[in-house]
């Protein structure tokens, strides 16, 4: 099967994620047009900042993920739509952390979303890389080589939810942290699109 409905289908699903989020985001009351009135916005605000950031990660990713994709199965179409069904669960907990102002247990359960989140991809990932070959783009880029930052977040994300807890704000820098790394697209994939397999061996006559 080829790609191009999962990818349109995921394009659409987190178009609207991002549209539920920001429409979570309330304008002060009417009357008030002095910038002191939107003072109470900002913790919304800054939690919508944050998943907006993260959504933008995982469509950048899985564009560049999905551009060395030659096919898909069934698998891979359940495995998509694991990860899309966390991902439409940021907007929930995002609301749910700007109203508390980032509250222990709120900020503690955005945490527990991410780490599914990046379990999903990882997933997914591993998915890819059983349906294809292994001299394709995709398995050229990521098998074989450690997924360092992968874990690294995923540890990072399960820190972060023990430390909301007792520390929100510590918590959500931890958080901005694994985004940071994030944000360049793996870029093992574009050196793989672009670098052309190693050529084969010539063959030995008989004789």
């Amino acid at each position: 099967m080829t790609r191009g409905r999962l990818e349109a289908f995921t394009d659409g699903v987190l178009a609207i994620v991002i549209t539920i989020m920001v429409l979570e985001m309330k304008a002060p009351h009417s009357g008030e047009a002095e910038l002191q009135s939107l003072r109470p916005v900002v913790p919304a605000f800054m939690s919508y900042l944050l998943s907006f950031i993260y959504l933008g990660i995982y469509w950048n990713n899985h564009h560049h993920l999905f551009h060395a994709v030659e096919s898909v199965s069934g698998l891979t179409l359940w495995a998509n739509l694991h990860l899309l069904f966390w991902l439409s669960l940021i907007p929930f907990v995002t609301s749910w952390m700007g109203e508390t102002h980032f509250a222990a247990w709120p900020v503690s359960l955005y945490g527990a979303v991410l780490l599914m989140c990046a379990v999903a991809w990882e997933i997914e990932r591993r998915v890819l890389l059983r349906h294809h070959h292994s001299d394709s783009p995709i398995a050229r880029a990521l098998a074989g080589r450690g997924a360092r930052k992968e874990w690294t977040s995923l540890v990072l994300y399960a820190v972060g939810i023990g430390l909301a807890l007792v520390r929100p704000w510590l918590a959500c820098a931890l958080y901005a942290v694994v985004a940071a790394t994030w944000l360049i697209p793996d870029r093992r994939i574009e050196r793989e699109m672009i670098t052309p397999p190693p050529a084969a061996p010539p063959s030995t006559p008989a004789g």
